[in-house]
């Protein structure tokens, strides 16, 4: 199970303490929302995409939708988000556990800047019932093959 990877990755760095599991799903922004305590906007959401047949990440905020007009001036494509099938044999987490730990080397990580407005951020830690909080600056150290911040989403200011 991918909780398990990147419970062993949050080890090497002597954070896996802060993992937080849950008897509840957290699969979708609002579930994660409620199983931690906080509001939905907090909850990095971790989006797969498709860039020249190569997988990224794009985590953002709960409250952003990605902008396809930004997406596609950043990454010279049209979103095209990755299915459930290729999610999972492609970055190793499942759809609803998806996140930025522990991946392959190829799945290149972005973060949204609509992140950036708040202290901490809950990224899921591999399965569909789990979280991290992080700092944002923790969450760009600690995300596998991080590249940059970008602005690709709308809705959230």
């Amino acid at each position: 199970m991918s909780i398990q990877k990147v419970r062993a990755y949050f080890e090497e760095r002597g954070m896996a303490d802060r993992i937080r599991e849950f008897d509840v799903s957290s699969a979708t922004v609002e579930l994660a929302a409620v199983a931690v305590g906080v509001e939905g906007a907090r909850i990095a959401k971790s989006l797969s995409f498709k860039v020249e047949d190569r997988p990224i990440i794009i985590v953002a905020a709960g409250d952003a939708k990605v902008d396809n007009g930004k997406y596609k001036a950043q990454f010279h494509t049209k979103a095209k988000m990755l299915t459930h099938e290729e999610a999972h044999d492609l970055i190793g987490h499942d759809v609803g556990g998806v996140c930025p730990f522990a991946l392959p080397e190829d799945v290149k990580v972005y973060l949204d800047v609509s992140l950036k407005r708040f202290e901490t951020v809950f990224p899921a830690a591999g399965s569909s019932s789990s979280a991290i909080e992080l700092t944002c600056e923790e969450l760009e150290r600690h995300s596998s093959n991080f590249v940059e911040w970008v602005d690709v989403c709308k809705g959230w200011q």
